[in-house]
Formats: structure tokens, sequence, C-alpha cells
């Protein structure tokens, strides 16, 4: 038996570090660190409510948009208050540009440039692989790039600006739009759906979204050539093997995404079970927050957000990360595209875990699907938008209270607890999707959900930093500036 440190990882928001322990070149289990301290829950106390909106963005550079719609969704809920249907609208379309650009760069940039690595030179995609996807010459990455660019140009007309966007409002959102500014978001969604179609699936996205088998899916991508991107994708999966690669703890977490006009939401709540394949209901007052093996104070337990506590303690004993370990009833979920997916019913992705569990393969999967069906409810979003109509409504913050505002960010559940007394934040808490993905053991022992797909990775001989390894954490695709916030 030994043991190997991995990282600081590289194409990561944040510091990361992995510590392994191997036996007969196999992980026999594995402890996640994040070895960074930032105290944006300190910071708040103290605060007038509204101005959370202010600093809640600047936690990160990569999805600042999904923090500002978990506080104002909190700061909402804290005033009773409802936003107007074109605001809803507006902040679904701002957060559906942010989520599906990190998608687009989660699969480009961050996940795809390993199968490079001249580990694999003797397969017979390889060469294919560094002709697309080579960081810095790749062709699919120059035109991925080029797409995102222009993709981004409507957080300027829908936002005013990314990042640390400033318009999305608990009345909804400030940035009112014209119809000429409508017409030029939807310039810009019939671009990017056509990179999508020539380039990323080389077919129509509904044909896409449609796949309701495995079966179904390698009739249509069998082969690289011709089949986008998508399809090379597929190739190398099959190859490696990477649907059995990563497996993780079999409860799938999401707060529901997208919510519409309706009352309904694009994507539903709920937790997903492998055992018992089912999806049950959404019980936010079993969350909590275990700190046993976390650089800050326990206080005497797992704690409920509401009462939460971030207090560091840098000498603990037995801790080996600033993350905490969040639980849902005592149990580590996984959170992620593939949640979402997962309690929306989508077929083939239910069909992918029902032969091989969450994994490397599903995980990045499901963000592929998410690809091809949200852009279409984008082009239905702006449809719906009324020019004349207004974007915002007034509300008022109480002098005491407390809530709680939940949302969907690329890399899954994001929620902000909030408690206000006398008109000033006493504690705001936050749980990142990275925060459950990422997160330590408990004082039960329970290991978290990358530490638990870590178990079993495979160890080439003489590798000191393990491609399986790689794969599996950029799968989950962390972001450690927002998990130590």
């Amino acid at each position: 038996m030994s043991r190997l440190i991995v990282g600081p990882f590289n194409r990561v928001e944040g510091d990361l570090e992995v510590e392994l322990t191997l036996r007969d070149g196999f992980v026999s289990s594995a402890r996640v660190t994040a070895p960074m301290y930032r105290g944006f829950e300190q910071i708040l106390q103290g605060k007038l409510p509204g101005d959370a909106l202010v600093y809640v963005p600047r936690i990160c550079g990569i999805c600042s948009v999904s923090q500002s719609v978990a506080a104002s969704r909190a700061l909402a809920q804290l005033a009773g208050a409802e936003p107007a249907v074109n605001g809803l609208i507006a902040t679904n379309l701002i957060l559906a540009v942010e989520n599906l650009a990190d998608h687009l760069s989660h699969f480009y940039l961050f996940f795809m440039p390993d199968f490079c690595r001249e580990i694999y030179s003797d397969r017979d995609w390889h060469a294919q692989a560094r002709e697309r996807f080579l960081p810095d010459s790749g062709e699919s990455v120059r035109l991925a790039l080029q797409a995102r660019q222009r993709w981004m140009t409507m957080l300027g007309i829908l936002a005013g600006k990314w990042p640390h966007t400033q318009t999305v409002d608990p009345g909804g959102s400030t940035r009112a739009l014209d119809a000429s500014e409508r017409m030029k978001l939807q310039t810009r969604l019939r671009e990017f759906r056509m990179f999508l179609e020539t380039r990323f699936f080389a077919a129509p996205l509904e044909e896409v979204s449609a796949l309701s088998t495995q079966k179904a899916l390698l009739a249509r991508w069998s082969e690289p050539e011709g089949t986008g991107d998508f399809g090379l994708f597929l190739h190398i999966a099959r190859d490696l093997d990477l649907q059995q690669l990563g497996r993780g703890p079999g409860r799938y977490l999401s707060y529901g995404a997208y919510p519409l006009a309706d009352g309904g939401l694009l994507m539903p709540s709920g937790v997903w079970r492998e055992d018992g394949w089912r999806l049950d209901p959404l019980d936010c007052q079993s969350i909590t927050e275990d700190a046993t093996h976390a650089w800050l104070h326990q206080n005497g337990g797992a704690l409920h957000p509401f009462t939460g506590l971030t207090l560091p303690d840098a000498e603990k004993a037995d801790a080996y990360t600033w993350n905490k370990a969040p639980r849902l009833a005592g149990e580590v979920v996984e959170t992620g595209a593939l949640a979402r997916q997962l309690a929306a019913g989508q077929p083939l992705l239910r069909a992918a875990v029902a032969s091989g569990g969450g994994t490397v393969y599903t995980r990045v999967l499901a963000r592929m699907m998410e690809l091809a069906t949200v852009v279409p409810a984008m082009e239905t979003w702006l449809e719906q938008l009324e020019p004349e109509a207004p974007y915002c409504r007034p509300f008022s913050l109480p002098h005491s209270g407390q809530a709680v505002g939940l949302n969907e960010a690329a890399r899954g559940s994001l929620g902000h607890w909030l408690r206000v007394e006398g008109g000033r934040i006493v504690n705001y808490q936050i749980i990142a999707p990275t925060s459950w993905n990422f997160s330590p053991r408990d004082a039960a022992g329970q290991p978290g959900a990358l530490e638990q797909a870590l178990a079993g990775a495979p160890m080439r001989q003489g590798e000191t930093t393990p491609v399986a390894v790689q794969h599996i954490v950029r799968s989950f695709d962390p972001c450690m500036v927002c998990t130590v916030h």
C-alpha cells in the first residue's frame, strides 16, 4: 500500500488536491482537499440584505450569475416578492447563457484535452483528438471559442455585463429589452444552434434531445468520422470504457431548474435514487453540513444551514479540507447535469445510468443533453417576452426573517440560506455544487461523492498524476472557489 498526492490540478477554478491510497495498481481510498479559504459567509455578516446582490456574484468569475440568482431568490422569499413574468424569463435567459457556456468550456477546454496525452498515442482516435482538442491548436477548440465568444455577447444585451452581473433582482430583471434587442438575441441563438448542429452534434438538436436508448445513440453516432465532436467523444468513451469509470454514490440531488411562468420548472426538483429507481421529493429541512474533517469549528455536530457556522480552526485535528460535508438526511448525494436529467426523466440518461451508474461517461453525456434541450427552450422564452410589459416589480424587505434561495448552476445544486435581524444579515450560509460533490468524510466516516467515485480507479505503471483520476475529477467539473466561498 502506498500514498500519492495529486495536485494542484490544472484547468480547475481554484485550488484542489487529492490524496490517494493505492493498492495493487488501483485507488483504494481518496481524500479530497480544498486548501484555500476565502470566507464570503463571514464578509456578509452585518451587511444590509440587499448588499448580498453585490457581494455574492464576486464569489466566482465563472458562475457569478448562478450566485446572483440564488441570492435574489433568497431575498425574494424574505420579502414575499414575485418577479415580473418578463423578469423571470430574462433571468432564465441570463442563467442559461452562463450555464451553457460553462458546458461548452468544460467539454472543449477542461475535459477533452486529457485525451490528447501521449499516454493514449496507441489508440486509433488519438490523432483525431489532437487535431480537434489540443488546447493551443485544435480546430474544434478554435471554433468552440469563437462560438462561445459570440454566445457570451448575449449577456451584454440581457444584463449589461458579465461576470458580476447586477441586473438579477428579487423583483425580476432591472434590464428591459426592446424589440431590436430581442432580434439580436434571436440571431445569437441561431448562430449557437448552428455551431451545435454542424460541429458539436452534427445533427439537429431535436434529434439529439429525443434520444431514448443507448442502441439508438450508437446507431446514429457509431463512428467518429462525420458525427461531430459528440461522435468522437462517444467513440473514445466506448474504447476506454468510461461508462464504468468513476461510479458515484447512486443518489442525485436537483433543486429544479428554470422556473416557468405557469409555476412549473423546465427541469423538476427531487432526489433520484438508483436504489429503488425512483424520484423522491426534495426535503430541504433535511440538509445539514458536517465539519468533522474541515478546518472549521463543528459547534457540537452537523448543522442545518440556517444555524450554520463558518469559523476557521486551522489547527483542528483530523481535518484535511476547508470544505464542509453537506448531507441530505445523513446521505451522500451527487449533483450536476446528470441529477437534473435523471429528475427530468430523460430516457437516454436513465437508461445509461441503469446500465452503468453515475460515471465519467454519464456525467459528460448529461451536460451535452442540456445543450440540446435548453437552447430550444431559450428560443421559446424569447418569443414569450412582452416588450411593453414590466420586467421588475417593487418589493420591500422586512427587518427580520429567514429565507433560502435555491438554484441550479452548471455544476449542480446551489443554495443560499439567509437570516436577518434588525435589518442586517446575521448569518449567510452557502452550499455550492462542488461542496456536495467534493465533500470530505463526515462524522460517520462516509466519504463524499468524488471520494467514493475515485475508489477503484486504475493507475498505470509509473504514473504520478493518474489519467483515470484526472478523468473522474474533471467529470464533476470542480469550482473550488465557490466551495470555500
